[in-house]
């Protein structure tokens, strides 16, 4: 049903780390440059052995979690979870916004990720195997909780008000923000930092990727590993990262004086229910995902000046969104009809379920400078893709008012955001 609340919601403030930048502003340099952060894996535990048809992955590296968070709380922490917090500290920066002040319980949290602490799992099953039981670390069980990064968000900032962790694989970020958006908007909260964080580029997420043959084998040239929408794409590249949002009601932020950066106007999310792990064939859940998201934001296919792209660099992905994205903006969808689109993850790689909350960084940024970055690594595009305009390898300078972000998971799961321009 289209949205009848008349509450804004507004971003106010955001932070991330990526493979692309320790923050979210070198991030977004990034992204409109161009570059990639992938490239060979760096994690000792893969050292152990010697069978990997995939050595590539998206980093965040020469990062130490100590020059953010406090040194001790660091060690407690699973990595997905220090990611997180240290994005959450920075938007929350970012912001102004002062936590100490007004209600607690009218500030929440909501934060997404696919796997949660796994680094902090597969810590525990080795130290098992080798010492025993008795050996485990004792805080194990915290760290690998998928809702530990927005329990320790939550105690960092005293947010006392709604809180959630939602797990819907590579849509999670993107549940986790339309939740918040709902909170706010239904007068439940003021404030909400939501978004999300993945750290799984461990031994064991990429040998089960790599044994579904779900990740790009493209070793000797990492940066050109991740290409969506080419011809020649053979999988995605696994990448860890964080990106979190301070959202406060439009009259809440107005009142502080803050600076406010975009309105989230609508969300949308659905279920293709067809296979668990393939996207539907003709794009069924990411059609009803994206008109429901219109309709939330009081939008039509008109007012679309860009779609972030889930964009994975599978072949069976990219075909099923671009086949929904023509569906449902037809001619619009064709080049020179002012709808444009790309991937970032051609830069960055695959989140998972942080992915929408880093990709909703070019949505801000192309709003704000006009820019669209570029969807790079296109050689070749592949049969029929020739019919959207998929900004291939150069930044298009261009207004937008309106950006689409699409993420769809394992499951079935899709989820549609809208970013538009503030107006004042």
């Amino acid at each position: 049903m289209p949205n009848q609340a008349n509450r804004r919601v507004v971003i106010t403030g955001y932070g991330a780390l990526t493979d692309l930048g320790l923050d979210a502003q070198t991030t977004w340099d990034a992204m409109k440059e161009g570059r990639s952060g992938i490239g060979k894996i760096e994690h000792s535990d893969f050292e152990q052995y010697d069978d990997w048809s995939v050595s590539i992955a998206g980093q965040v590296r020469d990062w130490d979690p100590g020059s953010v968070i406090d040194k001790k709380e660091a060690r407690r922490l699973d990595r997905s979870a220090q990611l997180g917090l240290a994005a959450a500290i920075e938007a929350v920066k970012h912001s102004g916004w002062d936590h100490t002040q007004g209600d607690p319980t009218r500030h929440g949290v909501v934060v997404g990720s696919g796997i949660g602490g796994i680094y902090a799992i597969e810590s525990a099953v080795m130290t098992m195997h080798k010492k025993g039981p008795s050996r485990i670390n004792p805080f194990t069980v915290p760290k690998l909780m998928v809702n530990a990064i927005t329990g320790n968000v939550a105690i960092q900032f005293n947010m006392q008000g709604p809180a959630s962790a939602h797990a819907t694989a590579c849509a999670s970020s993107g549940h986790a923000i339309g939740d918040a958006i709902n909170y706010i908007r239904s007068g439940k909260a003021d404030v909400m930092i939501a978004g999300g964080a993945e750290a799984a580029v461990t031994p064991l997420c990429i040998g089960a990727f790599m044994t579904m043959k779900a990740l790009s084998t493209r070793n000797d040239e990492p940066t050109k590993a991740s290409r969506p929408f080419d011809k020649d794409r053979d999988g995605f590249v696994l990448a860890e990262g964080a990106g979190m949002y301070v959202l406060e009601s439009e009259e809440h932020a107005k009142a502080r004086g803050a600076t406010i950066y975009a309105v989230l106007s609508g969300s949308g999310n659905s279920c293709d229910a067809s296979h668990i792990t393939a996207p539907n064939e003709e794009g069924r859940g990411a059609c009803n995902s994206m008109k429901w998201a219109l309709e939330d934001a009081e939008l039509t296919t008109d007012d679309i000046d860009y779609i972030n792209a889930h964009g994975t660099s599978t072949p069976l992905g990219d075909k099923a969104e671009v086949h929904a994205v023509q569906k449902v903006f037809g001619d619009r969808s064709k080049p020179g009809n002012g709808l444009v689109m790309n991937s970032t993850k051609s830069m960055h790689g695959h989140c998972l379920g942080a992915s929408g909350a880093v990709e909703l960084i070019a949505c801000i940024g192309a709003i704000n400078n006009s820019l669209v970055p570029p969807t790079i690594n296109i050689d070749n595009l592949d049969d029929g893709f020739d019919q959207i305009d998929i900004v291939a390898n150069q930044a298009r300078e261009m207004p937008v008012r309106h950006a689409m972000n699409n993420t769809f998971g394992f499951g079935g799961h899709n989820v549609t955001l809208i970013c538009s321009k503030y107006d004042g």
